[in-house]
């Protein structure tokens, strides 16, 4: 499968967020903080995306790692701990009334951040572990994969076959976060997206996969920084190709954030930043289903 021979084909379906179908127009967000930085600031931050995704009409899906896993060095920080970690999540999303995500790493971490989180995410370095996805599958109403940098975007039909093997019906969420492009640095090819559309829903019961793109890490350097001001034109780009949905990392005052802190967006830009993506899916929602006058074969 390439990206040249995939292009044209179209979604059968419409796509889901957490049970409910994403209306054409409908932008959704998974939205917070890199890590959990201690509970006034989740608590915080929390509230103003509320106020903000309420106020423009936006799912939003809130997320932060309970526990940072992948950094770089060994005295990164990591979190506040397991238990506190995820206290805190289920504390806010249970008085804020949000649904909230946050990553495992192994099949063993599974379980307990079920019991707070309404989907699960696969860290992209972690796409193709069989064993995890389909726990993960398992054990959450449903699932976000991280596109490995090393991997095609139709490299994902089979990490959708393998979750839904698992349980046919799970609602999966696909992510493009840039490919590997040499040394420190990423690249995201816009032709992933509409091919990412046409992954196959693997399964009768269950809706296609919903596509997301990854504003914030795609801006990464790894192991280097990063570099923020590729954020707005990279996100229109990818709405533009096709994705449903945006997932970004914001923090109030980002060179002070205790991870990602060249990449993470800084909370005070982020309603102006939805308010104009928010133009941009209304925009391909007019013509992502036209037919193709100039790539006909």
């Amino acid at each position: 499968m390439s990206a040249g021979n995939q292009t044209g084909a179209r979604r059968v379906g419409r796509p889901t967020v957490l049970g409910l179908p994403l209306g054409a127009e409908e932008l959704f967000v998974i939205a917070g903080p890199c890590v959990v930085e201690g509970r006034a600031m989740i608590f915080d931050l929390a509230g103003r995306l509320r106020e903000i995704t309420d106020r423009l009409g936006i799912r939003l899906l809130f997320k932060a790692s309970y526990r940072k896993d992948n950094r770089s060095a060994v005295d990164s920080y990591t979190g506040p701990g397991d238990d506190e970690a995820l206290a805190i999540l289920a504390a806010a999303k249970a008085e804020l009334g949000l649904a909230v995500l946050t990553d495992v790493h192994c099949r063993a971490e599974v379980r307990e951040a079920a019991s707070v989180a309404d989907c699960l995410q696969i860290p992209a370095f972690l796409c193709r572990q069989t064993r995890l996805l389909q726990a993960a599958a398992l054990a959450a109403p449903a699932v976000n994969v991280k596109n490995g940098q090393f991997m095609a975007p139709d490299d994902m039909q089979r990490v959708v076959d393998k979750i839904r093997a698992a349980r046919p019906e799970a609602e999966v969420w696909m992510t493009e976060r840039g490919a590997s492009f040499g040394y420190h640095n990423l690249v995201v090819d816009m032709r992933s997206f509409p091919v990412l559309r046409t992954v196959r829903a693997a399964s009768e019961v269950a809706a296609p996969p919903t596509v997301v793109y990854d504003v914030t890490h795609s801006l990464q350097h790894p192991g280097v920084g990063g570099d923020r001001r590729y954020a707005r034109p990279l996100a229109r780009a990818a709405i533009a190709a096709g994705a449903d949905g945006l997932f970004l990392e914001t923090h109030p005052d980002p060179a002070r954030a205790l991870s990602d802190a060249t990449t993470q967006l800084p909370l005070a830009g982020v309603a102006d930043f939805l308010e104009e993506m928010l133009e941009w899916k209304r925009l391909q929602a007019r013509y992502i289903d036209r037919d193709d006058p100039v790539g006909i074969e």
